[in-house]
Parts: C-alpha cells; structure tokens; sequence
C-alpha cells in the first residue's frame, strides 16, 4: 500500500518515479484505515529531509498519511516560508490528535546546550505529549540526543572530533526493529557530540546497536527508539555537508568509508535503512497501535 502526500509537495515529483505513493485526492475514496505518522522536521533544509524520510516510509507495504510539523517558537529561514505554510502545521493544530507514529529529525545545533535552544521548551512540550498520544516514536541524530536527555537524563557530550561517514555497527542486543539486517549494518554519521555512554549503560534502556568507531548509536526504551545517526540521508548528503563546510573554511576531513578512489560516494546503507524504517513502522506502529482515528 502507498505512502499518502498532496500532489503539489516537492516529495511526490521527487519519489513518483521510485516509490509507491498516491495523491491525497485519490486516497480519500479508498475505505482504508491509513496509519497516521507525524514528522517534527528540526532540520533547516526541510524539503530535502521531507524526500529522505518520505522515500523510506514509501517502502512499506502499508498505506501512510503524513503530517509535517515545524515549530513556531523558530522559524528558520533556509525553507521557503510559502511551503512552510502549505504543508506544515504547528503543535498547537494537532493538540487532541493521536498519531500512530511519529519521526524527531535531527538538527545542526550540537554546540548549544539544550535549554539554550530557541525551541527547546516547545519541544518539550512536544516530546511530552508523544509520549502520550503516540504509539511509538523515531528520534534521530540531535533528536535523539534530545529524547534521551528529556527523558532519560542521558547528558550529550562534545566530542574531540566529528563523527563523519559511512560506520560499521553491530547488534548488542535482538529486537524487532532489527529483523531481517546483516550482522554489520553502515549507517551514516554526522555529529560533533554524543552521548554519556556510562549513563546510557546504567539507565535501563535496552541497547540495540554500537559501533567500535561511533560508539552506542541506537537505543530503545519502552516504546520508542533514539538512533544517534542518519539512516534517511540520501547517496549525496555527506558530500554536499562536506563542500559546504570547505567553502565556509571550516577545517574538515573527508568523510570516511565513503568515496571510492575517484572520490565519488558509494551506496551501502540504503537496504539498512530501508529495513529499520519498514520494520519500526511494521512492528512498533502498524502492530501496536491502539487508536482508533
């Protein structure tokens, strides 16, 4: 079944020719009961995450309709304001709603502290009422640094340099929402910070993957699941962020594991997390969801 979108969304031109998906128009005159999931998308460039994350959910048998939420405490200044407010709503249109499942993205603001975010305390809020009115939730990258601090009271910490490429992880412990991988999984990193591993042993979250390189990168708690990556990001995300900085003089190494030897990116995560998106919305959504819309 199809992954649910307006015509008119930059997504549905960017994934026609590869995924699964129908026009709202045409879903309304199906009598199927479409699993509701809700993207709090924190990253700037919001069109192009919408294409990563919408291309993963379209792999799935099951038929999606998304909602796109953006913040209002900040509103920033890299996606048209136009398409903000076509397809974007804020959580005070969605108060009294309860979603199947829901997606956290990262955000490109490590160096703050997290009380020293603009939007922290919405958010917050936000988080809150997940927890809630949610069945399970997807946090990613700085996501789910922020999950994992809000409620678990795991500090993020600074790393000494960036976790940047393309990293081997293994399996700590078996879960559901890692049926089906290899016993190395790659997934994309792109990080200055992580986490207290020694509080994150000690807290009683199940740790679900780890890497000698990247350290402990995906964990779950009763419901939902924190991936200290970027499983969503497309072939040429790390070569773009990695221009972008040797233009604004940064200092930068190559990502790693990454580029062949002409220095073009390779592919090698995309069935990973093709896997996780299809086995998160499968088991901990689709088979546990106890609303009825």
């Amino acid at each position: 079944m199809p992954l649910v979108i307006p015509e008119d969304i930059p997504a549905y031109t960017f994934l026609h020719q590869n995924a699964f998906i129908m026009g709202a128009k045409r879903a309304q005159h199906q009598d199927i009961r479409t699993l509701e999931v809700l993207i709090i998308n924190l990253m700037p460039s919001k069109i192009e995450t919408e294409n990563q994350i919408l291309s993963l959910l379209a792999n799935s048998p099951l038929q999606v309709n998304i909602t796109l939420l953006a913040t209002a405490s900040y509103i920033g200044t890299n996606t048209p304001r136009s398409h903000l407010e076509r397809f974007y709503v804020n959580f005070s249109d969605i108060k009294g709603r309860n979603f199947d499942g829901a997606i956290v993205t990262g955000a490109p603001i490590e160096h703050l502290a997290f009380e020293e975010v603009a939007y922290w305390q919405e958010l917050s809020h936000i988080m809150d009422y997940l927890k809630l009115h949610c069945t399970s939730t997807l946090y990613l990258c700085w996501g789910a640094m922020a999950g994992l601090y809000h409620f678990h009271k795991i500090a993020k910490v600074s790393l000494p340099q960036k976790i940047f490429g393309i990293f081997s992880h293994y399996i700590v412990q078996n879960d559901l929402l890692l049926s089906g991988l290899d016993e190395i999984i790659k997934i994309p990193h792109s990080r200055h910070s992580g986490i207290d591993e020694a509080q994150a042993r000690n807290s009683g979250l199940k740790i679900l993957l780890e890497g000698d390189m990247c350290g402990i990168s995906a964990l779950k708690d009763e419901k939902d699941f924190f991936i200290l990556a970027h499983p969503e990001y497309a072939k040429n995300t790390l070569l773009l962020e990695y221009e972008r900085d040797k233009q604004k003089g940064l200092e930068i190494a190559p990502p790693l594991h990454y580029l062949n030897d002409e220095g073009v990116p390779v592919l090698t995560w995309k069935s990973s997390a093709s896997m996780i998106f299809s086995n998160w919305l499968n088991f901990s959504v689709y088979q546990d969801s106890p609303f009825i819309l």
